[in-house]
């Protein structure tokens, strides 16, 4: 089970029918901060929790500026010299879209993680 794939699966359907909202559920902290890089780079609007008692859900207005998203499986391991392999890879054109990159001092964008010279593991897609 793969948990953020199924949550971007669920806004990138909601995206394709022209849907004003997109409801994730099971709710996580990884889903939270991808959710929060996505709302930081116009890629989707607010997003609220809503607590069910059990592991709550989000519900994530989108703004119509995804084209494709998706998890990167295997979650490959990058080296901090190596971000260009990895765009041109998953990425339609060079400053197009950003990959979701977990690091050791969290998760943030590949461009952050290029900034700090870091690595990371690759965790999604979206343009």
């Amino acid at each position: 089970m793969d948990t953020v794939g199924d949550a971007l699966n669920a806004i990138k359907v909601s995206e394709m029918k022209g849907k004003p909202q997109a409801r994730i559920a099971p709710a996580s902290k990884i889903i939270r901060e991808v959710l929060a890089i996505l709302q930081r780079e116009g890629y989707v609007g607010e997003f609220e929790f809503i607590d069910d008692g059990k592991s709550g859900s989000f519900v994530v207005n989108l703004v119509g500026k995804i084209n494709q998203c998706g998890v990167v499986k295997p979650r490959f391991s990058v080296k901090a010299g190596d971000w260009e392999k990895h765009e041109q890879r998953f990425l339609p054109a060079k400053g197009v879209g950003l990959l979701v990159v977990s690091t050791p001092k969290g998760i943030m964008t590949h461009q952050q993680a290029k900034e700090q010279a870091l690595g990371g593991r690759l965790l999604a897609f979206v343009y």
